[in-house]
């Protein structure tokens, strides 16, 4: 770890060096911080309230619209009138203003404003979207916020935050094959609880392990334990790919406070499933194979912010390759962004996974929360690649979902029950 700066007499964790940085003044856990936003973040299931906070409750326009985004993601293509007229209202808000608009089928928000650069090393970059803590995974302090509190930092350009106490997740070992970085995320919820890190920041210590993409999943599960922000303390392909800036100043002190430490031996982790109703339900999926070898899974859903990326329907075809769909078993497919898809065509990956059976969607959120394209009907299985297993949170309230890897999905979709890799391999 880098030593500390003039601007930290004392030694400060990840969060508070950018709160400090991005403030006026030198700032600890439990201080309250005035702060720069670098990037302000609406979605359209937002934007109608954002707009209203903006022009009816604040008179005001975005301080500096660069620093703005709104993106049409979570019902993406509009699935009803009163969804395609808000929508309609974000267009013609974001042409009047100046604000950046990211539309239909550029994919979803975390995803879109990484692959742009809007969110770097030591930003501070909000979004009306709870798993906005995705952006620590480039160490940017990214945190979700309602309408009310987007908009007065979209008309000041600031906004104010208690310095969240820091939790320390220290990764050990490597990944056996057939783990993936969404198993180290189940397993650090688990460990944490589904409110064990409540307004607090979760600051991963990696090393130079998992790439970009990888270190996105462990950021956006951090939400699930309560965090405010989800940081990975920069190295791998941070340092040597994408062109960051990594500052310094970003990286913790040694001595730095937490008020909490965990070790995670990646050897010993084998893949996770979360089953319902809280992310923090953590099995083994070889226990939940044997506990529900009789239960059809009707639907096995991959994408979403946690795992749709391109490294991720990767994993998934080299389980789905040669094979099909189990009867029975429906297979909903939907990249996270226009990239991702171009990648997966242009690499044969979307036609294996079409001719195992999948139904492909545009980039967006798709069914994740339950709005649109694979809604879940009463007593239905599902196991998804998503963040959240919540009662109702995929269609009908007796529904029930599982969390699990790209490729513990794809193993589930062919054998139509909760299996492994190795099933299908043995097949």
């Amino acid at each position: 770890m880098k030593g500390m700066t003039a601007a930290s007499p004392r030694p400060q964790t990840m969060a508070e060096k950018i709160l400090t940085h991005r403030g006026t003044q030198t700032v600890y856990a439990g201080d309250l911080a005035v702060v720069e936003v670098d990037q302000v973040m609406v979605v359209d299931s937002i934007a109608q309230s954002f707009i209203e906070r903006m022009q009816r409750d604040l008179n005001a326009t975005p301080k500096y619209p660069e620093r703005v985004s709104i993106v049409i993601d979570h019902v993406a293509p509009a699935s009803t009138v009163s969804v395609a007229q808000a929508q309609k209202e974000a267009r013609e808000y974001a042409a009047r203003t100046g604000v950046r608009l990211f539309d239909v089928g550029r994919g979803i928000c975390h995803q879109v404003l990484m692959e742009e650069g809007l969110a770097r090393p030591g930003w501070i970059v909000l979004g009306s979207d709870s798993h906005s803590t995705t952006y620590g995974a480039v160490a940017a302090f990214g945190s979700g916020m309602g309408a009310t509190d987007i908009a007065l930092a979209a008309a000041s350009g600031k906004t104010w935050l208690k310095v969240p106490d820091s939790v320390k997740v220290t990764f050990t070992g490597e990944l056996r094959s057939g783990v993936s970085a969404k198993d180290v995320a189940l397993e650090m919820i688990r460990r944490l609880g589904a409110d064990g890190a409540t307004y607090q920041s979760i600051e991963m210590h990696a090393g130079d392990r998992f790439t970009r993409g990888e270190r996105m999943t462990l950021a956006n599960l951090c939400v699930e334990a309560g965090a405010k922000a989800g940081l990975v303390v920069p190295g791998g392909e941070i340092l040597t790919a994408y062109g960051y800036d990594v500052p310094a100043w970003v990286y913790p002190d040694e001595g730095a406070t937490y008020v909490q430490a965990i070790e995670i031996d990646l050897t010993a982790l084998n893949p996770r499933m979360s089953a319902p109703s809280e992310v923090d339900n953590v099995h083994d999926v070889a226990d939940l194979r044997e506990q529900l070898r009789d239960t059809p899974v009707d639907q096995v859903f991959i994408g979403t912010c946690t795992n749709g990326r391109i490294e991720d329907l990767h994993e998934a075809a080299n389980v789905l390759r040669g094979h099909r769909v189990a009867p029975g078993t429906r297979l909903l497919v939907i990249p996270a962004s226009s990239e991702v898809m171009e990648q997966a065509m242009a690499d044969g990956t979307l036609l294996i996974l079409q001719r195992a059976g999948a139904v492909l969607g545009t980039p967006g959120c798709g069914p994740c929360m339950g709005r649109h394209q694979g809604v879940l009907a009463p007593g239905e299985v599902c196991v998804s690649t998503s963040n959240r297993n919540f009662i109702g949170r995929m269609g009908d309230k007796d529904a029930r979902i599982y969390l699990a890897s790209p490729a513990v999905a794809a193993a589930t979709a062919v054998m139509g029950r909760v299996s492994l890799p190795a099933d299908v391999a043995a097949l």
